[in-house]
């Protein structure tokens, strides 16, 4: 089984940054679309941001477009998020996902991290 572990997480005031780390276990990340999403207390589940196995394609929530972007580094394993320009709105529990083989994680997601909980303070 893939395991995701997710670190990076914190306590940040409006307008500053964070990264966030996604580390899969084993030495199949290349295999992995990877993709993060968030949860936020009394809301659903929402998508952020998507990097295919390649990197070449990248998608993105329209509430991050600009301020947060998703990258990937295949040789260690992991998959990045850095989220500049932090709102109050972004507070949530950030979870890591992957897809298996030829599906993307926006369609099903096969494994998912722990999460990591992210709390800007206005």
């Amino acid at each position: 089984q893939v395991q995701l572990v997710e670190s990076g997480g914190g306590l940040v005031q409006a307008g500053g940054s964070l990264r966030l780390s996604c580390t899969a276990s084993g030495r199949t990340l290349v295999l992995l679309d990877m993709g993060w999403f968030r949860q936020a207390p009394g809301k659903e589940r929402e998508f952020v941001a998507r990097i295919s196995r390649s990197g070449s394609s990248i998608e993105y929530a329209d509430s991050v477009k600009g301020r947060f972007t998703i990258s990937r580094d295949n040789a260690n394993n992991t998959a990045f998020l850095r989220m500049n320009g932090l709102k109050p709105e972004d507070t949530a529990v950030y979870y890591c996902a992957a897809a298996w083989l030829t599906t993307t994680v926006t369609r099903r997601a096969d494994y998912w991290g722990q999460g990591t909980q992210v709390t800007v303070s206005s």
